[in-house]
This record gives C-alpha cells, sequence and structure tokens, in this order.
C-alpha cells in the first residue's frame, strides 16, 4: 500500500502532508514554493510509492468556487498530465488555514515560531489529509 499526499496549494507556497504507509497518520512533510512543486513531486514520487494525492478544494460559504480557485485549477490539469497513474481527489478546505493557526498557536510554540507561514501552510495540508481520511473511513 502506498501513501496518500495532501497538497494545500497557494499562490506563493504550497503545504504538503502525508500519511504513513498503512495510511493511518497523517503528518506534515513540508512547505514548497509553487515554482518548485513540479520537481519535487517529480522526485518524490521517484522513492516513494503514493497511492493518491489529494488537493484542497477553496470554496466560498454558498459552496461557489473562491477566488484562488483559478490558481489550483492549471495545478491540477497539469499534475493529471504528468501523472495520470496517481488517483486525483479534491477536498473542501473551507477553514483549514484558520484551523491551523488555532492549532499553532494551542501548541506551545514562541510567537515568532507561530507566526511562520510555511508552519501554517503545512499544518494545514495535514488538516486536509487528516479530514480526507475521516472522510474515507466513513464510506
Amino acid at each position: 500500500m502506498g501513501r496518500i499526499m495532501a497538497i494545500d496549494y497557494g499562490q506563493k507556497r504550497i503545504g504538503i502532508a502525508v500519511t504513513d504507509q498503512e495510511q493511518i497518520i497523517a503528518s506534515a512533510l513540508t512547505t514548497v514554493h509553487v515554482q518548485d512543486i513540479f520537481n519535487f513531486l517529480k522526485s518524490y514520487f521517484a522513492t516513494e510509492v503514493v497511492d493518491c494525492v489529494v488537493v484542497g478544494e477553496p470554496k466560498q460559504m454558498d459552496n461557489t468556487p473562491s477566488e484562488s480557485a483559478r490558481f489550483i485549477e492549471p495545478f491540477v490539469k497539469k499534475f493529471s498530465s504528468l501523472f495520470p497513474a496517481i488517483l486525483l481527489q479534491r477536498v473542501d478546505e473551507r477553514f483549514t488555514s484558520k484551523m491551523a493557526r488555532q492549532t499553532i498557536a494551542m501548541s506551545g510554540l514562541r510567537k515568532k515560531a507561530r507566526q511562520n507561514k510555511e508552519r501554517v501552510d503545512a499544518v494545514s495540508a495535514t488538516i486536509i489529509l487528516q479530514s480526507y481520511l475521516e472522510q474515507k473511513t466513513l464510506r
């Protein structure tokens, strides 16, 4: 069984989280700059088996796509063409950044460490992945 990877796609940075090989535990992996994402993914997929990639889907409260969706769609299309063998799933990512900030604030880190935007992106990806794992379990 391969890992599941989650991507929190932002305009500047992309938070990445992965599961263990048994697909039970979601953990933050890293944050990658947008221009480096496909090189990172090629390298990661060369060394790790990944069964599925979950991409956060930004939505408004009325369930319509948010403005940031226009940045994610080109990524999704390119990903699908470069890695056609890897299943790509979309997951609602509403409130994940807010939840990530709250989680980091409760972690006991110092103020400067809590303000690290890369940490927020990686934790957001972890929340997206954990949400996906919980939905998958309910099915």
